[in-house]
């Protein structure tokens, strides 16, 4: 199904959709071209149930394809994510990069209930298993525990002796991530194999496989992102299917809407949902806090255009203030309260690092600060004023560190791990005489190149054509992409755009929709665009089983290695 609708249709509107009882030589009434008018419905002659299905038409996409083959589908693509992922996970047997940290945090968690302090070096002695080097002095981290929690779960459960159990968690949900874009694409597209399609690109990128390999906080804040995107998308279908509803009910009744505003839609559950994910994400990193303010626009911007389809008088005031203060108070507050929960292990614990800073520090400074404040959220709060100030503040030099502008063409990927052997063993580990083993976390070309010229035309459809699938992706990239131009002056990374892959797996489907055009249109007519699309499909699982072993630490000969060196900037 092509993303693209209709010039003159609603920006919610499939372009064929019609209600069933009406005759196909019957016109439909003449819609005003001018954006502030509430579109025309027409009730005259028509049942409850006729109106109903002609503004659920209006409102709706309907999904095409078999349930039963979109699940199948959805379950084979993310059986080869979950391959791609777990497949030699315990490459290397050691820890790396920012595994250093997390994984050390995720340990103390399980042991003592907060972060604690290690001695100098302790890496090389974890890795073997001896624990010793962890003390019960609280340790000052910068980042909130719900990530490291996760982390902890999976060496609960595998041990924290074995790389499996310190990376299982990130594998598993980044596995579970394909799955959930599997589904999104589904409802996006209204098309199962769009979203099989989008899916299959997550599934074969490199960062996204590399960040599942490796045991840091960025592969769950993605993970709670995407879920809070997709029951975004549900509230979405849920609130348009009440509307039409309450709306023909009405119509068909009394002849208009009793109220200017249009009716009442009840509790938006998964709304809820959607911000107990975005709460979670937040509690994983401070990022998340963007996509609660992008999200919860998009969800006013949606009950704004959806009261105007069914024809409501005053449809903006009805969709941002009927709709809009309610879903903000479903929306933010909850939010926020699940990131308070998040700390409760923190204030449950008296030896968690700056606990007891309102009673053992404040109280005998000359000037306290916020003595107003219970001990307990003054230390807490202060707790977060320096978390705060490290973000800002972060400015040390580091080799792979990158600015956002070349991100989207992944101009400087971040290297995870290196080790380059030339001596007697090589040709035991390679079958060559010099070996590479590197994790370098660079995107698959074909998906983030092709991509980036694929959001020229979802940046067209969005602006001229008013399409909700291309406003939809396009916050997505507001969420997790542009908020990182405001931070370019500090230590930031490309492995960030983690949270972006899935956006930008859905940019390139987006682009695949159009190249195999409408439905309506003869097959033969469609075959071209078929054809390139099933071409950049079957190009990006090449490339991405071409990539594989650089992404996963598995030991290749070094001129192999410089094959996947594309750019001068990738070293």
């Amino acid at each position: 199904m092509s993303p693209e609708r209709a010039p003159d249709a609603a920006p919610d509107a499939p372009p064929q959709a019609v209600s069933a009882a009406t005759p196909p030589d019957t016109p439909e009434p003449r819609v005003s071209r001018r954006w502030w008018h509430p579109r025309q419905v027409d009730v005259t002659g028509r049942s409850t149930t006729e109106i109903e299905q002609s503004l659920t038409g209006r409102l709706l996409n309907p999904a095409t394809g078999s349930r039963l083959w979109g699940w199948i589908g959805a379950l084979l693509v993310t059986a080869v994510a979950a391959v791609l992922r777990l497949v030699h996970l315990e490459r290397p047997a050691r820890l790396v990069f920012d595994e250093t940290y997390y994984v050390k945090q995720a340990y103390s968690l399980l042991t003592l209930g907060y972060e604690g302090d290690w001695n100098e070096e302790p890496d090389e002695n974890f890795a073997a298993g001896d624990f010793s080097d962890l003390r019960t002095e609280a340790d000052y981290v910068v980042h909130p525990s719900v990530g490291k929690w996760m982390i902890a779960f999976g060496m609960r459960f595998l041990g924290a002796e074995t790389p499996w159990g310190w990376r299982i968690s990130a594998a598993v949900i980044g596995t579970l991530s394909v799955l959930l874009l599997a589904r999104i694409g589904r409802r996006l597209f209204s098309s199962a194999l769009l979203g099989c399609t989008a899916a299959l690109f997550l599934a074969v990128d490199g960062v996204h496989i590399t960040m599942s390999r490796v045991a840091i906080l960025d592969i769950f804040l993605q993970f709670w992102i995407l879920a809070a995107f997709g029951a975004v998308l549900l509230d979405r279908e849920q609130y348009r299917r009440r509307l039409a509803a309450r709306a023909a009910t009405e119509l068909a009744t009394h002849g208009r809407f009793r109220d200017p505003w249009g009716p009442r839609v009840g509790m938006r559950w998964w709304l809820l949902v959607a911000a107990v994910c975005l709460g979670l994400a937040c509690g994983v990193k401070w990022s998340g806090i963007y996509a609660v303010a992008v999200f919860g626009i998009v969800v006013v911007a949606w009950s704004v255009t959806a009261r105007r389809a069914v024809g409501a008088p005053l449809w903006f005031g009805g969709g941002a203030l009927r709709d809009g203060i309610p879903s903000f108070f479903a929306f933010v507050p909850t939010s926020a309260a699940v990131y308070v929960l998040t700390w409760l292990p923190w204030w449950l614990n008296p030896n968690s690092y700056n606990r007891q800073w309102a009673t053992e520090v404040n109280a005998a400074a000359q000037a306290p600060q916020r003595t107003w404040m219970p001990d307990w959220l003054n230390s807490w709060w202060e707790y977060h004023l320096k978390m705060w100030d490290f973000h800002n503040g972060l400015v040390s030099e580091h080799t792979y560190m990158s600015h956002p502008a070349g991100w989207l063409i992944q101009w400087r990927p971040t290297s995870f791990a290196w080790r380059d052997v030339e001596d007697a063993t090589s040709m035991d580990l390679c079958g060559a005489e010099r070996c590479v083993g590197a994790i370098t976390s660079v995107g698959n070309p074909i998906v983030w190149w092709g991509a980036a010229l694929a959001l020229l035309l979802v940046l067209w459809a969005a602006l001229r054509r008013g399409d909700w699938r291309a406003w939809a992706i396009l916050a997505g990239y507001a969420a997790t992409y542009l908020p990182w131009f405001a931070y370019a002056h500090r230590t930031i990374f490309t492995f960030y755009t983690v949270a972006l892959v899935p956006f930008v797996a859905l940019t390139l489907t987006f682009a695949i929709g159009a190249l195999l055009g409408s439905r309506e249109l003869p097959l033969r007519e469609r075959r071209p665009g078929i054809w390139t699309a099933a071409a950049i499909v079957i190009l990006a699982v090449v490339v991405g089983a071409f990539y594989w072993p650089v992404w996963s630490n598995q030991w290749v000969p070094y001129w192999f290695w410089r094959l996947h060196i594309l750019l001068p900037s990738w070293v």
